[in-house]
């Protein structure tokens, strides 16, 4: 049963996402992001709010966008109206839930039952962004991509034409894990984008 998980979890690594490599020329995948934000969290847990489980949120991050192997990535912005260079089901974010819990059954029900609850549980966890690692979890999750998007100077948001309101409002949780990681973020990826207009005012 762990090897069937195993061989089946291989396929997150074909999940593309619409952040780039710090190339500009490749965008990441999942398994990418998720390694990124494992590595991030073990240095960074220091400046968490409040005390975390280092394994604990590594682990929440290592297994929170499994279920998109099944429901697929939802772009960030979908949901906001925004004018983009690609096509994208406006309605996507409307069914993201139902998609990602559907793929949650089937993903970690391939597991071990005790696992498999581990799992799930954690998983859930993650989504209800209600505990500290949680909530941590969630600021690694939102500042990864925008540490990218700033690494490469603003080329995704300004291929989809992205408002400073649309990052504000998607990262209007970020501080809640990490007050002093999103200033940084606020200070050092967000403010020279605007200036410079890679990101609409």
């Amino acid at each position: 049963q762990l090897f069937n998980f195993f061989r089946e979890i291989d396929k997150e690594k074909f999940i593309g996402r619409q952040t780039y490599l710090t190339d500009g020329v490749r965008k990441e995948n999942d398994a990418e992001h998720a390694w990124h934000m494992a590595i991030m969290t073990v240095l960074l847990a220091g400046y968490a709010n409040e005390k975390i489980d280092v394994l604990k949120t590594v682990t929440m991050l290592l297994i929170h966008d499994i279920v998109e192997i099944d429901a697929g990535d939802t772009y960030a912005y979908d949901d906001d109206g925004a004018k983009t260079k690609r096509a994208y089901d406006e309605d996507a974010k409307k069914t993201q839930r139902k998609r990602e819990v559907k793929a949650a059954d089937r993903i970690f029900g391939l597991l071990p039952e005790k696992q498999g609850k581990e799992f799930r549980a954690l998983w859930e966890e993650f989504e209800a962004q209600e505990t500290a690692e949680s909530k941590f979890a969630r600021t690694m999750d939102n500042i990864q991509p925008i540490m990218l998007n700033a690494a490469t100077d603003g080329k995704a948001w300004e291929e989809h034409d992205v408002h400073i309101e649309q990052i504000l409002n998607r990262n209007r949780n970020t501080a809640k894990g990490s007050e002093a990681i999103w200033e940084y973020a606020k200070e050092e990826f967000l403010r020279p984008n605007l200036e410079n207009g890679k990101i609409k005012k």
